[in-house]
């Protein structure tokens, strides 16, 4: 299918730490206007599924803003810049969060958490032979680390309790390349 949709106008409306988001004013293929929601990420973020050497799973358990409660993922976090390149956010973050360093990340997957309105792309890599460092989480960050195996991860994507896109798509890619 040919796209003959053209943005004409983008204008900025709320500029944030992480996010900018803009009114985006478009050409439809019928010659008609119509206004859409888009939301920069600045800076794109790595993610990590890091694993123990029993098998299991490295997850940390955190209070998410936007859904008013805890939420179980894999560890994550913002580049620090957009030319950083997402290894070494993805290890920055894998010791910052878990305490856990790892010299060999191996790349799982690319993912665009949604597409409909934002740009936000995450790039996930997998650690094994996790090395014991120091967590070092950002000041208004409060984590707690839990270990699950796989199993019980996908069983709880299934039953609806982790309904973090990273970490679905990252969880169900691992089980399916690794299993």
């Amino acid at each position: 299918m040919e796209q003959s949709i053209k943005r004409i106008k983008r204008e900025l409306k709320y500029q944030g730490a992480i996010v900018d988001m803009y009114t985006d004013t478009v050409e439809l293929p019928d010659g008609k206007t119509a206004q859409w929601d888009y939301i920069e990420h600045r800076k794109g973020a790595a993610a990590v599924v890091a694993v123990l050497p029993d098998g299991k799973l490295l997850m940390v358990r955190q209070y998410r803003n936007a859904l008013e409660r805890d939420t179980l993922e894999i560890p994550a976090g913002a580049r620090n810049s957009k030319e950083e390149p997402h290894i070494v956010c993805a290890a920055r973050e894998l010791e910052e969060e878990t305490g856990y360093r790892c010299e060999n990340l191996e790349y799982l997957i690319s993912i665009k958490t949604t597409v409909a309105f934002c740009n936000e792309a995450i790039e996930v890599f997998v650690a094994r032979d996790l090395i014991p460092s120091k967590q070092h989480l950002d000041p208004d960050e409060y984590v707690e680390l839990e270990a699950h195996t796989l199993e019980e991860l996908v069983r709880w994507i299934y039953e609806g309790k982790i309904q973090d896109s990273k970490t679905v798509a990252a969880i169900l890619a691992y089980k399916n390349k690794y299993e």
